[in-house]
């Protein structure tokens, strides 16, 4: 803290001060260099706990139901076959990829309203008033759903107004998270973003006993109420951000055409699209191989369940090891899964395969989307982080958008396990690009810094 009362960091040496002897103020005006950190307000221990548990919640009501959406797409798609007096009818649910596209709007949404929410957020003196806008959206689209009965109608409840609800409340907390923690951010972010696999173990089981009990449309009216609910601590806690100088929303050209910065990118939208796949089919997929539907919707909370253990786990391993090495560990281990148990549990109906596969593939996936927005940051700067965050999040919700309506499509007719076999292939696929690009970041990482680091 100066004389003046002005709050500044500890400098490093090669900075130029100049100093204005006849200014009546006596103001400093400091050139850093271009690589210099930005300054940043202090922050206590009780800060950063309020900060870890306003942003675990926001996940949990935001990621958490996301990945529950495939208990949804199970009922809504066995419903209107069987039922007497379905929610959705035989004919709208017909397209396996329109009724998937519910689920996947809201989970892209969620990610890809970045590009517009970090201008608010950027123009806003209190981003409380933006995470408050979020949560009204978040309960009344679930709530507005439960009078819908075509899908086109879920697509702007349940899919447009809760993603534009949950972009809302995601990234003013979530984008500036990771600013109050320095030493133990992998970590830090780990038991955060470990809300995702939290909010589906506790979502995907009441969804299917609350579908079973009091139908479709009170199950959207009740989720409504408690989303809404479980938001306003969030909104009373959201941080403003912890940078003292004003950060760009808009990427810079340079950065933009840098090979690291694009194939970034792709690996973000690759890893989206093939990571929401298996999430949202595997209800489905579980009584091809003759579960119950209760029993498919409880492997998905086993899923999440392990889920959310990988994520704090990873982070302390990312702490260790190094958060890039543990990047690539991640999406590479959940390519893997898919085609070392979920190809071989299709092609020979086996579901010890099949459970298997649930396990490990929450074991690895759920690394890559709590250790990317830290290797952001050691890849292209604190100072350039909420701009290219900001985008990459764009981008993954466009990959999340296109990834389970394409797999829908890809499912042949019938009950054969065998008719997922197509999909499968086309998410190994999208895993395996991803895997392909993160590991070229790291390369290109090292290049550019002139020196390859085992813990990087």
């Amino acid at each position: 803290m100066t004389s003046t009362g002005v709050l500044t960091t500890q400098e490093p040496r090669d900075s130029l001060e100049l100093r204005g002897a006849d200014d009546d103020n006596s103001l400093e005006r400091m050139v850093t260099p271009a690589n210099a950190q930005p300054a940043m307000r202090p922050v206590s221990r009780k800060r950063q706990t309020s900060i870890l548990l306003c942003a675990f919640l926001d996940v949990i009501v935001t990621i958490g139901l996301n990945q529950a959406y495939g208990v949804f797409l199970n009922y809504y798609l066995a419903d209107g076959s069987s039922a007497k007096d379905p929610f959705l009818s035989k004919d709208e649910v017909s397209s396996k990829a329109m009724v998937a596209f519910v689920g996947t709007i809201a989970a892209g949404l969620t990610w890809g309203g970045s590009i517009f929410v970090n201008p608010i957020m950027a123009r806003s003196k209190d981003p409380r008033w933006i995470t408050g806008a979020g949560a009204v959206l978040i309960g009344l689209g679930y709530v507005l759903a439960s009078f819908c009965h075509k899908i086109w109608q879920l697509l702007l409840t349940q899919g447009l107004i809760y993603g534009v609800g949950t972009s809302l409340v995601y990234f003013p907390v979530l984008a500036v998270a990771p600013e109050y923690f320095d030493a133990h951010r992998g970590s830090a972010m780990g038991f955060i973003l470990s809300g995702a696999g939290v909010g589906g173990l506790l979502y995907a089981p009441a969804a299917r006993a609350l579908l079973v009990r009091v139908g479709a449309a009170w199950t959207l009216r009740i989720f409504g109420l408690v989303n809404f609910a479980i938001c306003i601590p969030i909104v009373l806690a959201t941080p403003p951000s912890r940078s003292l100088s004003k950060r760009p929303t808009l990427v810079d050209v340079k950065l933009a055409k840098r090979p690291a910065f694009i194939l970034q990118a792709l690996a973000a939208m690759a890893q989206a699209s093939g990571n929401l796949v298996p999430i949202t089919f595997l209800p489905e997929f579980s009584t091809r191989l003759g579960y119950t539907a209760a029993f498919g919707a409880a492997l998905l909370s086993i899923n999440n369940a392990v889920n959310t253990v990988s994520r704090i786990g990873m982070g302390f391993i990312a702490d260790v090891a190094g958060r890039q090495n543990t990047l690539v560990l991640s999406v590479l281990g959940s390519a893997v899964t898919v085609v070392a148990f979920w190809l071989p549990s299709a092609l020979g109906d086996d579901m010890r395969l099949w459970i298997t596969f649930v396990v490990t593939y929450g074991l690895f996936a759920g690394g890559y989307n709590s250790l990317f927005p830290t290797a952001v940051i050691e890849v292209f700067g604190a100072q350039a982080y909420a701009s290219v965050n900001g985008f990459i999040y764009f981008i993954r919700g466009l990959g999340a958008l296109w990834g389970s309506p394409v797999g829908g499509a890809l499912v042949a007719g019938g009950q054969d396990p065998k008719a997922y076999i197509s999909l499968i292939w086309y998410d190994f696929g999208l895993l395996m690009l991803s895997s392909i690009c993160v590991i070229a970041v790291r390369a290109l990482d090292a290049s550019e810094k002139g020196k390859f680091k085992l813990k990087a």
